[in-house]
């Protein structure tokens, strides 16, 4: 492939882990930097500790070679010749992105810059903050002509996040210098040349060397609000959907129906018009919290984002009176539950629906029995065991003697299900699906009463009563 860069990545969390990875995987030549020891030596002994599809292997092939993990920042970026910061920006009270991290190791890169580096935002941060990045280098002594700061927003769906990577939509790169513009396209190159894609070892998706991902060229703080105006506009679609689905519901309509109709038409698409108990992650909540308070510093009315929030609020409660409705009464009724991550196939619990969702259950005196395939341990260490909540070894047990089963976490094993099996391990066998993974008519034809998302209750067919007269 091309010319190796050395690339520091600061931060190993979901974006700086998953970045630092794939930059190996591309050729480069990586050290992942991160303050917490522990995590440092799981890294260099080979432990992810987040659940991704393909990490643990793209990690085990380019570890101590490609990728080397570190806490020592200012050896890491010594070398390095583009330093990607990638640590948390969580929400503030206020609903503001605390900078506060990104700031600190700005400031610590400052103390180390001897040589020209390219400062790169990974983190999701509102526009303006490459000039604060700037500014806080500057204010600790670097002249503006050993670095420049650049915007490399990433658009990673967690559960996928490594095939999102290596195979993306598109390429977003701000800059405001050619220098700069320049060593990022030379990192991206082996993607955008399709040179990786003729590698007999390259993790497969839609990418190919006859289709290569474009590479968007803009200024800083155009790929600052690209960032934020995509993940907010996800969320609008994903709330929108959820609204036309309490619609459908009211109308006796079926949204899954409904969501295919608008989801044909090519303007608009079918991703993310799937209903169900509402957005959750360490993105969509946060991203559309800032990106309002970012608009409001600015004097803009971004009012639509209040009501997306208000709607993923809604969207939990209703769904609780939905199992109250099922069950009538709540207190005392053991329920059990399926999915802890706030979507499937990761184990990122952060801002998780069904979390939310379970302390509502607990408060309504309910005992809850709960299972998910990865978010376990994550969930147990966020909500300990009580005897009111209890963790099971998997679904079936989860199931096991409770008045009503939920769905709320999309796990394609949730799916799978062995329906007979699972009605058989239920005291009574009502499903109430978050999710709508499955199609009313086979619940039925299974005996089960079922709940789902913007269609009509499904009740089984029951055997008309012989008349008095007939003959047995």
């Amino acid at each position: 492939m091309s010319d190796a860069i050395q690339i520091a990545v600061i931060g190993s969390g979901y974006v700086g882990l998953v970045a630092a990875v794939c930059f190996a995987e591309m050729g480069h030549q990586v050290v992942c930097v991160d303050n917490d020891e522990s995590k440092v030596a799981a890294l260099q002994a080979g432990d992810p500790q987040i659940h991704e599809l393909y990490l643990n292997d793209l990690l085990a092939r380019h570890r101590n070679t490609n990728i080397r993990f570190t806490t020592n920042l200012a050896h890491a970026t010594l070398a390095a010749q583009a330093i990607f910061i990638a640590v948390g920006t969580p929400q503030s009270e206020n609903g503001d992105a605390d900078l506060s991290y990104v700031e600190a190791v700005a400031c610590e890169i400052a103390r180390s810059l001897t040589s020209y580096k390219v400062i790169v935002e990974k983190s999701t941060v509102p526009v303006y903050t490459n000039e604060w990045i700037r500014r806080a280098i500057e204010r600790n002594g670097v002249d503006h002509l050993l670095f420049d700061v650049v915007s490399n927003p990433e658009f990673l769906r967690e559960g996928s996040a490594v095939t999102d990577f290596l195979h993306p939509d598109r390429i977003v790169i701000g800059a405001d210098h050619p220098r700069a513009a320049d060593l990022l396209s030379r990192i991206y190159a082996p993607l955008t040349s399709g040179l990786y894609y003729q590698q007999p070892t390259a993790i497969v998706g839609p990418c190919s060397a006859a289709q290569t991902p474009p590479l968007l060229l803009t200024s800083t703080k155009s790929a600052e609000i690209i960032k934020h105006a995509s993940n907010a506009f996800l969320a609008m679609k994903i709330s929108f959907i959820n609204a036309v689905s309490n619609l459908c519901e009211a109308a006796e309509a079926n949204v899954e129906q409904v969501a295919r109709g608008i989801g044909l038409d090519s303007r608009i698409g079918p991703r993310f018009l799937r209903p169900g108990i509402g957005y959750g992650g360490s993105c969509f909540p946060k991203d559309v919290a800032a990106f309002r308070a970012v608009a409001h510093q600015l004097g803009t009315d971004f009012g639509i984002l209040s009501e997306v929030e208000k709607i993923n609020l809604q969207q939990k409660k209703r769904f609780l009176n939905k199992v109250r409705s099922a069950l009538w009464t709540l207190r005392g009724k053991r329920i059990g539950v399926l999915g802890l991550a706030f979507k499937g196939e990761t184990d990122d619990i952060r801002e998780s629906p069904a979390i939310d969702l379970i302390h509502m259950l607990l408060a309504e005196g309910c005992t809850i029995v709960a299972y998910d395939p990865a978010a376990m341990s994550r969930a147990a260490a966020a909500i300990p065991a009580t005897p009111n909540l209890t963790y099971a070894a998997d679904s079936y047990a989860a199931a096991d003697a409770a008045d009503a089963l939920l769905i709320l976490t999309d796990w394609r094993e949730f799916a799978t299900l062995d329906l007979p099996r699972l009605k058989q391990s239920l005291r009574y066998p009502i499903v109430i699906d978050g999710r709508n993974l499955f199609d009313p008519e086979t619940m039925t034809q299974q005996g089960f009463t079922y709940f789902s998302i913007g269609r009509s209750p499904a009740y089984p067919a029951t055997k008309p009563k012989p008349h008095a007269n007939s003959v047995l």
